[in-house]
């Protein structure tokens, strides 16, 4: 299920909103939470506009729109699909209800009234039965992009707090590059091995016949 909302400025990371979370969701979450705020210090202009960075039982789901990050925290078995789903459903009432003020505001949490609307659609994806339900109802209405998330980079928060990874689209890119030039070349050796073996075989069964014909004879 989802945890927790955050919403920043993607610009400079300004705290635009949150859940209302009860205490022991925030204790259970703090270390999740400072992870966020790494998230959202790494978004660039070149930052993939969707990703899942996996963190022990939980995923962190962010989605970039129209200057402002939508992220969640959810449980590492809640499908990606609906983690998405509900973001795209915040980020729709967000633009509508404060869009052209949100490059303005100086103060942080300048629109914790959202919670309201956060919470509501939040409980409607609580799990998968009551998500399915929102879906049939017509709450939950997935474009194409959305419904194909392999297409959404996933990363690993180890790569990003130690190996310093990027969230960039060019690094996503070149990565998944490496891993197919990768698969390439093992199967062209497989390819080549294959070649060879088909082409040489019969003359080594040849000379395997002729040296054992040989040892019979003159052995």
């Amino acid at each position: 299920m989802v945890k927790s909302t955050i919403i920043v400025r993607a610009t400079d990371a300004l705290p635009l909103a949150a859940s209302v979370d009860d205490e022991e969701t925030e204790k259970t979450l703090q270390e999740h939470k400072q992870q966020a705020k790494l998230i959202f210090r790494r978004i660039t202009p070149n930052s993939e506009p969707r990703c899942s960075i996996e963190s022990g039982p939980y995923t962190l789901h962010y989605l970039i729109s129209d200057n402002v990050v939508f992220l969640n925290i959810a449980d590492k078995s809640y499908p990606r699909k609906l983690a998405f789903s509900y973001l795209d459903e915040l980020s729709k009432e967000f633009a509508t209800t404060y869009g052209p003020k949100v490059d303005n505001v100086r103060k942080p949490y300048a629109f914790i009234g959202f919670d309201t609307f956060m919470s509501k659609t939040a409980r409607l994806y609580r799990d998968t039965r009551a998500a399915s339900a929102a879906s049939s109802s017509g709450l939950d209405r997935l474009n194409d992009e959305l419904q194909d998330v392999t297409r959404i980079m996933t990363k690993n928060m180890e790569e990003l707090l130690w190996r310093g990874d990027s969230l960039d689209r060019m690094s996503h890119l070149s990565t998944s590059l490496r891993s197919e030039s990768e698969k390439y070349r093992k199967a062209a050796r497989n390819i080549n091995l294959q070649a060879m073996i088909r082409q040489y075989a019969p003359l080594c069964a040849i000379g395997l016949v002729i040296i054992i014909l040989l040892y019979w004879r003159f052995g």
